[in-house]
């Protein structure tokens, strides 16, 4: 067919389309309002409604995931002070030492609050001589122990009940006297150091031989009689005289830590060597039943080697 018909022929189909489609249609004149509000209608229900925002076409909603519960920790169950209107033993608070310095230390701090100071300081002891403490426990405890002592008077203020013990030193026959006064000295410490639970005599005697100078001290303690318990005998390392009584003191610290580790009742921690140079480490480490217990030692008779 030629070309022109064929474009003839397209556009009568389509304008027969269109004339026939909107013959009817009257596009100058405005729907009527009956119309428009039908409309209007059916388009607002279409439309998501304020009150129902679920209607409106949109993701499906994210689900939380709840987070797990963060476990509580029970509470910790109260810690008894016991009766504190009744008088406590040197040994207070033995039965808790089991369960650790820190539950002992903690016990002390509550014990403070209530202005029950004596009995705070026997539960610092225990942490001491019993709960076998750490390094930073046995610093605190230590410091504890020496603050509160200066706030109490002596645990035994009757001198006639106080346990008997000597403390006896050896030196060169020419040391005798002039070593004297520092040994007297260092017996007062001790009976200073146990609260009045001691009462120590001492006694220096002239060793035999000439040790080249400075002439070392031989130390040990005894009960008050030549048949009581008696300790080995701990050389004092020789040093400066300006560091005797220093030495001295260590020696004693190292000689009473021994003696009650031996025993295996109380057990003081043992000092450093710069800390047990002070008299300090003998009243802020040896708790006073440890001194009780060296007392009762040195007073058993002395056991017979067969």
């Amino acid at each position: 067919m030629p070309l022109p018909w064929v474009l003839l022929l397209a556009i009568a189909v389509i304008g027969g389309g269109w004339w026939l489609g909107t013959r009817n249609t009257d596009f100058l004149t405005p729907p009527a309002e009956s119309k428009l509000t039908r409309i209007r209608q059916r388009v607002e229900s279409s439309m998501p409604q304020v009150d129902h925002p679920d209607d409106a076409v949109s993701p499906p909603p994210v689900v939380a995931i709840p987070a797990p519960p963060t476990p509580v920790e029970p509470p910790k169950p109260a810690i008894a002070t016991g009766d504190l209107n009744r008088p406590p033993t040197l040994r207070e608070y033995r039965e808790l030492a089991p369960q650790g310095a820190a539950l002992l230390m903690e016990l002390a701090g509550l014990l403070e609050t209530k202005g029950a100071n004596q009995r705070a300081l026997l539960a610092w002891e225990r942490v001491l001589d019993m709960a076998q403490p750490d390094a930073r426990q046995t610093l605190l405890a230590s410091a504890a122990c020496l603050r509160l002592r200066t706030t109490l008077p002596d645990w035994n203020t009757d001198r006639a009940a106080s346990i008997a013990i000597t403390l006896h030193a050896g030196t060169p026959k020419k040391s005798v006297k002039s070593l004297t006064p520092l040994i007297e000295e260092i017996a007062r410490d001790l009976e200073h150091a146990s609260a009045g639970i001691l009462k120590v005599t001492a006694t220096v005697t002239a060793k035999r031989g000439q040790p080249t100078p400075p002439a070392p001290v031989e130390l040990w303690l005894t009960g008050p009689t030549k048949k009581s318990f008696a300790t080995a005998v701990h050389p004092c390392p020789a040093g400066s005289p300006k560091s005797l009584r220093d030495d001295l003191l260590q020696t004693l610290q190292v000689m009473i830590h021994d003696l009650l580790v031996h025993a295996a009742v109380h057990t003081p921690p043992a000092a450093s060597a710069a800390a047990a140079k002070k008299l300090d480490a003998l009243r802020g480490q040896i708790t006073r039943a440890c001194w009780q217990e060296l007392g009762t030692l040195l007073n058993r008779p002395q056991p017979k080697h067969e």
